[in-house]
């Protein structure tokens, strides 16, 4: 299959009544990539390899590899909507790390196997955009579904903005008391220290519908 005919899953960097501080970590081993052919690249793949790049502020972007299987074991471990907020930290042979978010990841439409990666690098006192994942709680208890509504949840993610120190996990609402035609509003959440949202006030995150 060609790079052309595969399609790409893409989290943009953007990265409730709550949040949760801190965002979950992972190392991986990063090989550096001298030749960026196309007989290179499906070489790699065919050996269970992943091409990546590495975009820093500033800089031109670093090609290399990473282990398909060590990738692919992280996101089976990763909760859905949480990979834009989860933290890879790239170990090269030479022992340097680089902590970084995923810009974009590409599948196999057919395998559904991790084909290529763009990795963006966190410095330490830059802002990055980040989308946060939102999760909807009290559910089983809110009084717009006990009546016959369901809830349609508008935002997945809260796009924000924050050093990488100061990246939510995610974000929790409480929906046990919305009524149906009620909404919950980015005004409804409350933003950490040091973060600021991305989104207008009055913009819909979660409403009961019927």
């Amino acid at each position: 299959m060609s790079f052309i005919a595969q399609y790409s899953i893409v989290y943009r960097l953007y990265v409730g009544d709550f949040f949760m501080a801190g965002s979950k970590e992972a190392e991986i081993a990063f090989f550096a990539r001298t030749t960026s052919t196309k007989s290179a690249v499906k070489a790699a793949r065919r050996n269970a390899q992943v091409p990546c790049i590495v975009y820093s502020q500033g800089q031109v972007g670093t090609v290399g590899l990473v282990s398909r299987i060590e990738i692919e074991a992280v996101l089976r471990k990763t909760e859905t909507g949480f990979l834009p907020t989860t933290i890879f930290i790239l170990k090269d042979q030479a022992g340097k790390s680089r902590r970084c978010i995923v810009k974009e990841i590409q599948y196999n439409p057919t395998t559904y196997q991790v084909t290529h990666l763009d990795f963006f690098e966190l410095i330490p006192d830059r802002k990055v955009c980040v989308k946060v994942p939102l999760q909807c709680l009290g559910q089983a208890e809110c009084v717009g579904i006990k009546a016959g509504g369901f809830l349609r949840q508008v935002k997945l993610h809260i796009p924000v903005s924050c050093l990488p120190k100061d990246i939510p996990s995610h974000f929790e609402v409480d929906v046990v008391n919305v009524d149906i035609r009620q909404v919950k509003c980015v005004s409804d959440l409350v933003c950490p220290k040091d973060v600021e949202f991305l989104l207008e006030p009055k913009e819909v995150v979660a409403t009961i519908v019927k």
